[in-house]
This record gives C-alpha cells, structure tokens and sequence, in this order.
C-alpha cells in the first residue's frame, strides 16, 4: 500500500486512479512507441547511435525517471529534451506541450510513477522536497 502524504513532496497526480488511467492511455498513444509499451525503452538507450542521439530511456525503475524531479520531468516532457538540457545535447525527444496539455502531461507522468515500486516512489518523493527546498 502506498501512503498518499507522499504526494505532498511532488506535483504529479500519481495516486488519483482517474489521472493515472488518463495517463495510461495518453502515454500508449503518444509515448509507447519510443519509450516502449511496458515503460522498458529502447535497447542500448544508455549508448548514442551514429548520429549522436541517445535511444529512448526507459521510465520504469531500470532507468532515470525517477531520479528527476517532477518539475523537470515536466519540462522535459513539454518542451524537449534539446531545449532543457541545451549546449549540443542531441535528442530525438520533442515536447509535448501542445498535443498533450498541462493536465495531459501531468498525468501521462503520473502514471509512469504510479507504476514504480514503493521503494523507488519513496526516493522519488524526496528528491521532490530536496527540489522544493531549492526552489526548483
């Protein structure tokens, strides 16, 4: 059982059924594709491909997701990855913000949370309030 005050530490919807059900169907429908059906990525996404670009990453718990804060994630998934990590950082990652919406983005996250395990939600959420701390 999950133990909702966590949710304080983030912004994501993660524990409201009807949000992370939202997201589930918005993530197969826009995000599968890339990032996998099951969350798992793509093959070697830690190892860039000829052209410089990284394979998608996984979102489960093998991967880094979860090492971000919500506010970046957010981001993230709105803008690109380009246009947050800037510099020559090359990815094939778009933002999402006009197909998907603020609440659309918010819950396409939510469920990617809602999947990972206690342990990894737990260290999730206080990477959440080390970043609130900081203003971030």
């Amino acid at each position: 059982m999950r133990v909702e005050a966590g949710q304080d530490a983030g912004l994501l919807p993660w524990t409201e059924a009807a949000r992370v059900a939202n997201g589930a169907a918005l993530y197969t429908e826009h995000c599968a594709a890339c990032h996998g059906a099951d969350l798992q990525g793509q093959p070697d996404w830690q190892e860039r491909d000829a052209d410089g670009y990284l394979p998608a990453p996984p979102h489960d718990e093998t991967g880094h997701t979860w090492h971000h804060p919500d506010a970046l994630l957010i981001r993230i998934t709105a803008l690109g990855t380009e246009a947050i990590v800037g510099g020559n950082y090359r990815s094939n990652m778009v933002g999402f913000a006009d197909v998907l919406g603020e609440d659309g983005i918010l819950d396409v996250l939510a469920y990617i949370k809602s999947t990972w395990p206690d342990e990894v939600i737990e260290v999730h959420d206080q990477i959440n309030a080390r970043a609130a701390a900081f203003g971030n």
